[in-house]
């Protein structure tokens, strides 16, 4: 089944300019500039306050011409956050106010910033900065990457401890304003307790189709893989051309690991809000022991004691993705004796991301052509989705 993108979810644009002589939406003491944004069902409209001068993004829903009727599940949507949200997060996009006119429902928020890191203006080259469009630049660095994270699952988690779920967690529906990210469209916002429908973008929507806290938790780990990788999240979980970056740097590292979880499969294995995720998130590092040893497996879950066991206890998936890393890198990865291929047939090489896995234990070896086997042993994949050895190349 196909899910439509819904409002302002759909493409976006740097700024379309308007024909004189076209009509332009009326909206009380505003006079609306040009078009910084369009979707399925909405418009946003950069517009400037006829009385302080002060600039403004407007979002326009047609009150009438379709059948799904959009501004009817907006005001819904906008009462949800009103009656649930009493106050105000630094991480959430402000609503200063909803109103109607015969044609349109309209609610007035901030400007992004410009795409360059200054204010908005209303120069005709003002591209608001939205992460979509910050991701056409490529991969966060690392700083920027955990700040981003961070502060996308702070206004989400927000939102989850208020009894409500986003349902269209995406890099379009992130944003800066005052250099501060924020999370965006509200339109498909519901009850966390409420028998949610399949709507928003189908990207970003788990396999199983719950929509929940767990889908935003889905989401939101798909949003922060882009941010990794710079990839699509089609291309979840490989780790493309940054995969070495990755894998040598522990901030991003800790970053991948949450990601994995985040987009497991099945709901029961991911956190079950963005509350969680946004702890392990800032939790500290675990100290690793002074102790050398020739011979390493680090395995690394980021799992509560409390949620390793209930995970146990659960019935598990029966394929997983594993991400496999050596150091040195390079090395082939032989699982019960039978070497791990591409779907092409190209052995994967360390680092990288092994598809569809039989879960379960199995025995792993990993082969370097310049230091040999290292011989794993025997490893749970149903709860291990990443496996690192290391050669020690101390003399």
């Amino acid at each position: 089944m196909s899910v439509p993108d819904l409002g302002s979810r759909g493409r976006q644009t740097a700024g379309e300019p308007v024909s004189a002589d076209a009509p332009r939406p009326e909206v009380p003491d505003l006079e609306l500039l040009r078009r910084i944004g369009q979707g399925g069902f909405g418009e946003v409209w950069l517009a400037v306050n006829r009385a302080t001068g002060r600039l403004r993004a407007v979002k326009l829903i047609p009150l009438r011409g379709h059948r799904a009727d959009p501004a009817g599940r907006e005001i819904v949507s906008l009462g949800h956050l009103e009656a649930q949200l009493g106050t105000r997060h630094e991480n959430l996009l402000d609503i200063h106010h909803v109103g109607k006119t015969a044609d349109y429902l309209f609610y007035i928020m901030d400007p992004a910033d410009d795409l360059s890191g200054g204010p908005a203006t209303a120069e005709p080259d003002y591209r608001p900065a939205t992460l979509l469009r910050r991701l056409e630049q490529g991969p966060l660095p690392t700083g920027e990457c955990r700040e981003t994270a961070r502060q996308l699952l702070s206004g989400l988690a927000h939102l989850h401890a208020a009894g409500m779920i986003h349902r269209d967690v995406k890099p379009a529906n992130c944003l800066w304003v005052g250099r501060q990210l924020k999370l965006a469209d509200f339109g498909l916002l519901t009850a966390a307790n409420s028998q949610a429908s399949r709507l928003g973008t189908a990207k970003y929507m788990p396999p199983d189709g719950r929509m929940d806290s767990r889908a935003d938790v889905y989401a939101a780990g798909l949003v922060l893989y882009e941010l990794l990788t710079g990839l699509p999240a089609e291309a979840f979980p490989r780790l493309g051309t940054r995969a070495r970056e990755i894998t040598a740097d522990p901030e991003l590292a800790r970053l991948n690991r949450l990601v994995l979880r985040a987009c497991q499969p099945a709901a029961e294995n991911r956190f079950r809000d963005a509350g969680e995720m946004l702890a392990v998130l800032e939790a500290p590092p675990p100290r690793l022991p002074r102790r050398r040893f020739l011979l390493t497996v680090a395995i690394a879950c980021l799992l509560s004691l409390a949620a390793a066991v209930a995970l146990y206890m659960r019935p598990q998936p029966p394929h997983v993705d594993v991400n496999f890393i050596s150091e040195p890198f390079e090395a082939t990865i032989y699982l019960d004796g039978v070497q791990l291929t591409e779907p092409d047939g190209t052995p994967y090489t360390t680092p990288c991301t092994a598809r569809d896995l039989p879960g379960g234990r199995h025995h792993l070896l990993f082969r370097h052509p310049e230091h040999g086997d290292y011989d794993a042993g025997r490893i749970d994949l149903t709860h291990t989705r990443e496996i690192t050895v290391r050669w020690d190349r101390s003399p």
